[in-house]
């Protein structure tokens, strides 16, 4: 039987008009104000805890996910919420998110679940959620669980659930249908890289084509990672995850979209066939690329998939990818940055994600950084030659292989959240995938 959790603002603990004056009593002796984060279980006359209250913090400063907070404090149970949220669906998913627990390899009894939230819209609640414990569950995996076979049986297996038409090519086949580049990043690999392609939707439906870096774990290369730096990174497939959770949730809602998602899924590792600095390897637009560095594989494998995406002259392209330090140096590990051709569709992002607990930032695509990736032997080099700027370089890089689609959005993020915070347990996270979602909802709902 669901339990009772009465969400507050702070100030306005005198209005709980439901509760007995002894329950009163209790919440005045606890001094409970309604701080953002605060709960109280509020004993029932019997003695036995049915209901709780919860504080949400000053209104208008509190954060959109803060329910998470009372989750994250409870030890077991299904909950209701009620409250006089700002808003319910993003309040709901909160708590629900907040409860989030990765159990493949640790048995946990700790299992706390939302039963109903009040004002909120129960299946748009689950989709999103859905779709976010999709990307973390993905995170999670370790590297040697989640391999590129594994990983291509999950895409396969997640596909066929929404209908969805999958093929892919593998190994030696990506270089006889003309994906140098996702080849050479994958082939030092005991297992051969790979592009996942799947559609889904109406064929007449406006084209939106999502396209998600897919490295399940990056040594770095030949330019190889420091052990330190290699810790988190099987979470290098986060933007594929996040891409997986974005499609999830437009087939879920039935947007009217021609959808598309492509997955170039690779471990960068170190054999003797791995690529090296200073090669030069052709890409399926037919420009030539000068490696720089092979620990910034990512665009490289992007490229390719964005190449193909491309040729279909798509309405919308988003691509996500655990890119850059750099943009983590710019704009920190909850923000993820975002680039964009288009000023409307990237606005309607940003201001989809604040409130949705899912922030975004815009960088420039500044044409004057351009110049860092020339190259005096090949017609780009995939890095620039400074320090400076790196998350608009590796985007720039990715500007030159989309030239038809109406609308490209490149969006680079952590994918993990390095502590605790309200809807986020520590781990991998979802980032991006909820502000687009509503984007396009509006544009196709």
């Amino acid at each position: 039987m669901s339990k009772t959790i009465t969400c507050i603002w702070q100030g306005t603990a005198n209005e709980l008009q439901s509760l007995s004056d002894a329950q009163t009593n209790w919440l005045k002796a606890a001094k409970f104000e309604g701080k953002a984060g605060e709960l109280l279980a509020i004993p029932s006359e019997n003695g036995d805890i049915d209901q709780y209250v919860f504080g949400l913090g000053e209104r208008g400063k509190s954060h959109p996910m803060v329910t998470g907070l009372a989750a994250a404090q409870l030890k077991d149970g299904e909950f209701d919420l009620k409250g006089d949220f700002d808003n319910p669906n993003i309040a709901a998913l909160g708590f629900r998110l907040g409860g989030y627990q990765f159990t493949d390899f640790k048995k946990s009894e700790n299992k706390v679940s939302l039963g109903s939230a009040e004002g909120a819209d129960k299946s748009e609640v689950a989709l999103m959620a859905e779709a976010a414990e999709l990307a973390r569950d993905l995170i999670n995996r370790p590297a040697n669980d989640l391999g590129p076979d594994n990983y291509e049986t999950a895409i396969r297996e997640f596909a066929k659930k929404h209908g969805a038409d999958v093929r892919s090519i593998v190994g030696d086949d990506l270089l006889a249908q003309n994906y140098p580049m996702i080849h050479a990043v994958g082939r030092a690999s005991a297992q051969a890289p790979r592009l996942l392609d799947f559609t889904w939707g109406k064929e007449d439906a406006p084209k939106v084509t999502l396209v998600g870096k897919g490295v399940i774990f990056d040594s770095g290369g030949l330019d190889i990672k420091p052990a330190a730096s290699m810790l988190l990174m099987k979470k290098d497939m986060g933007g594929s995850a996040n891409v997986l959770g974005l499609a999830h949730a437009i087939m879920s809602a039935k947007l009217n979209v021609r959808l598309r998602v492509l997955i170039p899924v690779v471990e960068n590792a170190i054999s003797g066939s791995a690529f090296r600095p200073g090669d030069i390897l052709p890409s399926r637009n037919g420009m030539t690329v000068e490696i720089g560095n092979t620990d910034a594989e990512g665009r490289l494998v992007l490229a390719d998939a964005l190449t193909l995406a491309d040729e279909e002259s798509p309405e919308i392209v988003i691509d996500m990818a655990t890119l850059t330090g750099a943009a983590r140096v710019a704009v920190g590990t909850e923000l993820a940055a975002l680039f964009s051709n288009d000023d409307d569709f990237a606005s309607q992002i940003m201001a989809e994600g604040v409130p949705a607990s899912d922030p975004l930032w815009r960088l420039p695509l500044w044409d004057n950084y351009d110049e860092m990736l020339a190259s005096p032997i090949a017609d780009v080099n995939h890095i620039s030659a400074g320090g400076f700027g790196g998350a608009i370089t590796a985007a720039l890089f990715l500007r030159r292989f989309v030239k038809k689609a109406k609308s490209w959005s490149h969006m680079d993020m952590m994918a993990w959240a390095d502590k605790p915070r309200p809807g986020r347990p520590l781990g991998g996270t979802e980032q991006g995938q909820r502000a687009a979602y509503l984007a396009l909802k509006k544009r196709f709902g």
